[in-house]
């Protein structure tokens, strides 16, 4: 796997939609357990094949992003996405989560167990 690719995620937890970019309107649920500014982590039943071509759809806080992507990896419970391009509305939505995912790790390391 390369770290390169994937870049520094963090835990995330929203629901998704992945579906292959061939057929753009058959999307299958997911769930994004991971997420970076270059890819994410989807836990679903969907099977992929490595370096398909798909679109992703994540869903938190009653905003949205949506990406197209490419399979980097896939695990038993899902795959890892890389994306390969967001327009800038939802890289905007990317970032704010990313910093609110950094906030909340951040808070968990400070809080006395």
């Amino acid at each position: 796997m390369d770290k390169e690719k994937r870049g520094l995620r963090f835990a995330f937890d929203a629901s998704a939609e992945i579906a292959p970019e061939s057929s753009p309107t058959a999307f299958v649920p997911a769930r994004a357990t991971e997420l970076s500014l270059q890819g994410c982590f989807l836990e679903t039943a969907a099977a992929f094949e490595m370096n398909s071509h798909v679109l992703v759809k994540i869903f938190e806080s009653g905003e949205f992003f949506e990406a197209k992507a490419s399979v980097l990896y896939i695990r038993p419970s899902g795959a890892g996405l890389v994306f390969r391009e967001v327009k800038p509305h939802f890289r905007a939505v990317l970032q704010k989560w990313i910093l609110k995912a950094l906030d909340n790790q951040v808070d968990a390391r400070q809080t006395p167990r």
